[in-house]
């Protein structure tokens, strides 16, 4: 799973969207994959591999327009089997609830803050909202209008972290909503005005959390070092809980798994989309961490039912 220069050096390959937020995160993944002392990266060198995107390059329109998230991935993924790199680092919630055949997710970091926030302009005291609050899909928007009670409008903004930020400080926006976890690691937490608690803005699924996808020939033994077992449990229930609902990475779906000690306690949210107003249908379950994904299919099965 490596890659060798003429000196025999190896050198492991990391793919990566060529975004800042992107590249400023498989930094830390390498970062935490070379604190593991893992005696297979002794010596070795770790080289990034941007690799431009369709969901980077389309952005006039909705992601539910043009394919959803799995835009993100498929370049990726193409180069991982065609063993152009040796891993590739996500966002995992932007990751497709089923894993292109022949790659595996094979490492979760641990998870950074998983709310949503809003965003003001630059210099801005309190929002404008005469303007509408720039978000990126239906899930956001939603729970958004109940917040505001419909007296502030969404509109769809697209690309990434920086670009959005931009079309904000230049008066397109009255704000922005963004996951909490790509400003921290941009640097940019003095942007954020407000914290929407999981209360009031149920996360996407995996939100916080970034993923490591190998092909499935057997990952190395540092990218194994490299797992969260906390966040490996939190994906599975709250994946497992979006594929129970037939939902995808882009669907109104929300989710956010906790770990007391051995116990997983996971929240959901849906919304029923053909009804008007949209209506969310959100629930609760608690067990032990070990049923994980059983916990997010009965969750579903008990929201469907009510």
């Amino acid at each position: 799973m490596f890659s060798k220069n003429n000196h025999e050096k190896r050198v492991f390959r990391a793919g990566s969207r060529g975004s800042d937020l992107a590249l400023a995160q498989t930094e830390l993944f390498i970062r935490r994959i070379t604190g593991t002392g893992c005696n297979a990266i002794q010596g070795a060198e770790f080289a990034i591999c941007p690799i431009k995107t369709s969901g980077d390059m389309i952005q006039d329109r909705s992601l539910d327009e043009i394919g959803g998230k799995g835009l993100f991935i498929r370049e990726l993924d193409r180069a991982l089997l065609d063993g152009e790199i040796d891993f590739a680092v996500h966002s995992l919630k932007d990751m497709p609830m089923q894993i292109t055949g022949g790659l595996e997710i094979a490492a979760f970091s641990e998870r950074e803050d998983p709310r949503d926030v809003l965003v003001l302009p630059k210099g801005a005291a309190a929002p404008d909202m005469a303007k509408p609050i720039g978000c990126s899909g239906k899930r956001r928007s939603f729970q958004l209008s109940a917040i505001f009670s419909d007296t502030w409008k969404t509109a769809l903004v697209r690309g990434n972290v920086l670009t959005r930020l931009e079309k904000l400080d230049r008066g397109e926006y009255g704000a922005l909503v963004l996951a909490a976890a790509g400003l921290k690691r941009l640097g940019l937490s003095a942007r954020i005005s407000r914290f929407f608690e999981p209360a009031e803005m149920l996360p996407a699924a995996g939100q916080g959390i970034m993923c490591i996808v190998t092909r499935n020939e057997g990952a190395s033994g540092f990218v194994r070092a490299a797992d969260c077992a906390e966040s490996a449990l939190c994906a599975a229930a709250e994946r497992a809980f979006v594929r129970a609902l037939g939902g995808d990475c882009s669907s109104p779906i929300g989710a956010f798994a906790e770990m007391q000690g051995d116990t997983l306690t996971l929240n959901g949210l849906y919304y029923a989309v053909n009804t008007d107003p949209q209506t969310a249908i959100r629930g609760s379950i608690r067990g032990d961490k070990s049923r994980a994904e059983n916990l997010g299919r009965e969750l579903a099965k008990e929201l469907l039912g009510s």
